[in-house]
């Protein structure tokens, strides 16, 4: 079973955009952690079982979004090689 905490970071992740504050900031009043912790929190959940269990929505979101930047990361190095 998730902690609270974790429980938490996945829900806030799941609807931060309906806090009126800039993200972060929301971060900061809702979780009371600074924004680096959270996204280290979060990179752990996204592998995470449990998480995935818990908020699978958001949890394949975020694992969507994670492979997209790997995939652009990839290409850029590839057509990097190729220009030289």
């Amino acid at each position: 079973m998730l902690s609270e905490r974790d429980q938490r970071i996945l829900e806030f992740e799941g609807s931060w955009w309906i806090y009126p504050s800039p993200k972060d900031q929301a971060i900061r009043e809702y979780l009371k952690m600074s924004a680096s912790r959270y996204y280290q929190a979060l990179r752990r959940l996204m592998d995470d079982p449990r998480a995935l269990e818990h908020s699978p929505l958001t949890v394949r979101r975020l694992r969507h979004q994670r492979s997209a930047r790997l995939e652009q990361i990839a290409a850029r190095i590839r057509d990097g090689d190729s220009a030289g």
